[in-house]
C-alpha cells in the first residue's frame, strides 16, 4: 500500500529501487530455498524491533519538525555561534560529537539532521556542510559507549567490558576518529572556499507558532532522550511512545499534517530485504571467506586486516549484518582484533547511502527537508574519510592498547 502511495505520488529515487529490488531479490532467495528458512526466520526476528523503531523515530521526527522545535534549536545554535564561522563550526562538532556519543548514532541522524537544515536556513548558509557533519559525526562519534552504536554493545558483551571499560579502551581511537573527521569537513565543506563568507547574520529568537504544540512534542522529545539515558527501556518503546505523544498532539491541533507519507516505506523495505540477502550469503560460505580474510593474528596487522574488511564490506553490505558475521570469524580472545573490527564497521561506512542504518535515516531526513545530497561527493569524500578515520583510528588503538 504504502508503495503504491509512493508511485503515484512521485517519482522513485535510486534508493527506492534498491529498497525494492533487496526485498524482492531477498524473498526470491527465500522460495527457491538459497536461504534455509530458519535463517530468514532468525533474521526478521532481529529486524522487528528495528522496523518498529526505525517507523516510529521518523515519525516522531517529523511532528517534532513540523512543530518547529528544530528551529527553535538550530537559532540558539546559531545565537551562540555570534555570526563566526569557525566558532559555529566547532560548536556543530562538539554537539554531533556529543549526541552521538550519550544517546546513539541513529538518534543523531534523526533529530540533528533537521536542526542543522533548520540552522542553514535561519541563518541563511549552505545547508550541505552542516548536513555533512551530521551524517559523519552520527558514524565516526560512536565508538566510545556501548549506547552510541548497536555493534558496541556487540562487541562489549562478547568482550565482557563493562561501559567504563570500553571506553578506557576506545576513547583514544575516538579522539582519533573525531579529529581526521573534523579535519575531512573543514577542507572539503567548511573551509572560506567552500562556504563563500567569512560570517553570517546571527538571527532573533524564534517564536513558534503553536506554543501548546510546540510544547508537547518538545516534552516527548526529551522524554524519548531521556529514557535513552536513563532508562532501562528498549529504543523502538521509548521511540513508539513519543512518537504516540506526538501524534495524538497534531491530532487535536492540526489533524491535516497526519498523512500516510509521514511512514518511511523505503526504510520498512529496504531493512528486512538487507537482512535477508546478507543472511542468504552468509549461509552460502561469507563466514568460511571472513575467517580466511581476517586471519587468526592479534598484532598491528590482524587489526588493521579485520578493520579493512569491516569498512570495506560495510559499504557493499550494511554495517550491522556485517559486524555480526564478523565477530563470529573473529577468534575467541582475540580482544584487539575484535576492537579494529568494531572500529571499521563504526568508522568505516561512509561511501554508500546504505551502509549504516544512520545514513539511511539522514537521507531520509534530507529528503523530507528538501536538500538534495551529490552522491558523487558524498562518495568521494566519503571514501577519503573512511580510510583516513579508520587507519587514525586503529594505530590510536594500537598504541594505547
Amino acid at each position: 500500500m504504502l508503495l503504491l502511495v509512493r508511485l503515484r505520488s512521485h517519482r522513485l529515487h535510486p534508493l527506492d529501487w534498491l529498497s525494492a529490488g533487496l526485498l524482492a531479490l531477498g524473498l526470491v532467495f527465500l522460495a527457491t530455498g538459497l536461504l534455509p528458512t530458519h535463517a530468514a526466520g532468525d533474521a526478521m526476528t532481529r529486524v522487528a524491533p528495528l522496523l518498529a523503531f526505525l517507523g516510529s523515530v521518523i515519525v516522531l521526527a517529523e511532528l517534532v519538525s513540523r512543530a518547529e522545535v528544530f528551529d527553535v534549536v538550530a537559532t540558539n545554535v546559531a545565537r551562540a555561534g555570534g555570526g563566526t564561522y569557525g566558532r559555529l563550526f566547532l560548536l556543530c562538532v562538539v554537539f554531533a560529537s556529543f549526541t552521538t556519543v550519550a544517546l546513539n548514532l541513529d538518534t543523531t541522524a534523526v533529530l540533528l539532521t533537521p536542526v542543522m537544515l533548520a540552522l542553514a536556513s535561519r541563518v541563511g548558509i549552505a545547508a550541505l556542510p552542516l548536513a555533512m557533519t551530521t551524517v559523519w559525526l552520527a558514524n565516526t562519534a560512536s565508538l566510545l559507549l556501548p549506547v552510541s552504536n548497536l555493534t558496541n554493545l556487540l562487541a562489549a558483551d562478547r568482550v565482557a567490558l563493562s561501559s567504563l571499560e570500553l571506553a578506557g579502551r576506545m576513547w583514544a581511537p575516538q579522539v582519533a576518529a573525531i579529529a581526521v573527521t573534523a579535519a575531512c569537513l573543514w577542507g572539503f565543506f567548511w573551509r572560506r572556499g567552500r562556504r563563500g563568507a567569512d560570517a553570517y547574520g546571527v538571527p532573533a529568537p524564534h517564536r513558534p507558532t503553536d506554543p501548546a504544540l510546540f510544547r508537547v512534542c518538545g516534552l516527548a522529545c526529551a522524554g524519548f532522550l531521556l529514557a535513552i539515558l536513563l532508562a532501562d527501556v528498549p529504543l523502538w518503546i521509548a521511540s513508539g511512545a513519543a512518537a504516540a505523544v506526538a501524534v495524538a498532539a497534531f491530532a487535536v491541533r492540526r489533524r491535516a499534517v497526519l498523512r500516510v507519507s509521514l511512514v518511511p516505506w523505503r526504510l520498512l523495505v529496504l531493512v528486512p530485504g538487507m537482512f535477508l540477502v546478507v543472511e542468504t550469503v552468509n549461509a552460502h560460505g561469507l563466514h568460511d571467506l571472513l575467517a580466511s580474510a581476517i586471519g587468526t593474528a592479534d598484532d598491528l596487522g590482524g587489526m588493521l586486516r579485520a578493520a579493512g574488511i569491516g569498512a570495506g564490506l560495510s559499504n557493499v553490505l550494511n554495517n550491522l549484518p556485517v559486524y555480526l558475521a564478523g565477530e563470529a570469524a573473529v577468534p575467541v580472545g582475540n580482544e584487539d582484533q575484535l576492537l579494529a573490527l568494531l572500529i571499521g564497521t563504526n568508522v568505516g561506512p561512509l561511501v554508500t547511502p546504505w551502509a549504516s542504518l544512520a545514513t539511511l535515516l539522514w537521507f531520509e531526513r534530507c529528503q523530507a527537508g528538501g536538500l538534495r545530497v551529490p552522491l558523487r561527493t558524498f562518495v568521494a569524500t566519503g571514501a577519503v574519510l573512511a580510510v583516513g578515520g579508520v587507519l587514525a583510528a586503529v594505530l590510536a588503538l594500537a598504541a594505547v592498547g
